[in-house]
């Protein structure tokens, strides 16, 4: 971590007033919450959650609409509603936040405030992945018209002693009552403490200062936080953004793959196209099954698995030519070597020739939703096996981007339990 003249050049974490939910005024906490909105990908995932509660935050971050303006302008209206109506309303000091999920052995805790923002070049916050510029014009428009953070982003960093500094506030303030508690259907339970003393605050301040995170989840919403940036001259809320961040040296995070279903490439045409390119050979099912024999064959090289047609097919050993020839040379080789790099340059752009469009693959964080899509539209499902962190710290430290959803880092925080208004 570099220094300046003026201090250390790190992170830093303000407290802010968060906006949450008033219990008495919803269902329950559980009910009107949501996994982040690009984990909610299938419309009945949004129907689903929309019945659950009319309050449910995925009406402001997936509202349903025939255009993105009817749908920005849907979001702001309904959080001003209600807003008005005393159904979120913000708290009356500034606090940082701490949050805690646990589900059986399970147990993270982290530190929920407003990050100051800063490019990839100043070394503070290092993204891993690039972003689909699609994807951050549209998250702009939402966040523009709600003027509001209105789900964290889950970050990393590597602590220090455990009985000082953040991690002594972390751990010392969960030990008292929280703000709020709740269990989602997904058996996790989630609790929120707010931290408003000073001196904790400037404990906090103090050590984060001399850190360095890693995006983990939230590049295109952190994409996005530096564009509304450029747009609003500084200084202004819009300097910061909301963000989860956890000290993986006391609570590792899990490494999972973001999967692929090719919408118009049948599985029979995708194996066809892969003769004398790549070794391919049928595994038993089920999935679970499946998901082993790649796991095993990932441990040697380049694996994938492909679905679609009721039976799995493992996808190895690809042609070193065709490497040397598709795979581009100016990375290092740990990003030559991955299959997200693979797959895009290799499979879909040269062997299967297909776009990286919206209408063309969609990105999909459980393995068994992409087999069913796949099943469904007739399209083929490519599962990936996770990368581990280690690899992906290593290549952000070196400014080399990953392929987009190359990786999903989890626990996620669930969206609703705080907001962040600005302006």
């Amino acid at each position: 971590m570099t220094t300046s003249a003026t201090g250390p050049a790190g992170l830093r974490l303000l407290p802010f007033p968060g906006l949450r939910y008033v219990p008495e005024r919803v269902g329950s906490l559980a009910a009107v919450t949501s996994p982040p909105y690009d984990v909610v990908v299938r419309p009945d995932g949004v129907d689903y959650l929309e019945s659950a509660d009319p309050h449910n935050i995925v009406r402001l971050i997936l509202p349903q609409a025939d255009t993105p303006a009817a749908r920005n302008e849907q979001a702001a209206r309904t959080l001003r509603d209600w807003r008005e109506k005393g159904v979120l309303s913000a708290d009356s000091e500034p606090a940082l936040y701490v949050y805690e999920q646990r589900k059986g052995p399970m147990v993270q805790r982290g530190l929920i405030g407003a990050l100051a923002l800063s490019a990839a070049e100043a070394g503070v916050v290092l993204p891993h992945e690039d972003v689909m510029p699609h994807v951050v014009t549209d998250r702009a428009g939402l966040m523009r018209a709600t003027s509001a953070n209105l789900e964290p982003l889950l970050l990393t960093y590597r602590g220090g002693d455990a009985g000082a500094g953040a991690a002594e506030v972390v751990e010392r303030t969960a030990l008292g009552a929280p703000l709020l508690a709740t269990t989602t259907e997904d058996g996790v339970r989630h609790r929120l403490w707010a931290v408003t003393d000073p001196a904790d605050q400037e404990a906090v301040a103090a050590d984060l200062g001399r850190r360095q995170a890693l995006i983990a989840d939230g590049h295109h919403r952190w994409a996005t936080y530096l564009r509304l940036q450029e747009e609003h001259p500084s200084p202004t809320d819009w300097d910061f953004g909301l963000v989860l961040l956890v000290d993986t040296a006391r609570y590792p995070l899990e490494v999972r793959a973001i999967h692929r279903m090719l919408r118009r490439l049948a599985p029979a045409d995708a194996l066809a196209a892969l003769e004398g390119s790549f070794r391919v050979r049928p595994v038993e099912g089920p999935l679970p099954l499946a998901l082993e024999a790649l796991a095993d064959a990932a441990e040697r090289g380049n694996a994938f698995l492909l679905a679609g047609d009721g039976s799995f097919h493992l996808v190895t050993d690809p042609d070193a030519k065709l490497l040397e020839r598709t795979v581009r040379r100016d990375r290092p080789e740990a990003w030559r070597r991955l299959d997200a790099t693979v797959l895009h340059a290799t499979l879909l752009d040269a062997v299967w020739r297909i776009p990286d469009t919206p209408d063309q693959i969609t990105y999909i964080h459980d393995a068994a939703a992409t087999v069913e899509m796949a099943e469904r539209h007739g399209g083929t499902a490519v599962l990936l096996h996770p990368v581990r962190e280690e690899v992906v710290r290593g290549l952000a430290r070196q400014g080399v981007m990953m392929p987009r959803k190359s990786t999903s880092f989890g626990p996620k925080p669930a969206t609703g339990l705080v907001l962040r208004s600005l302006g």
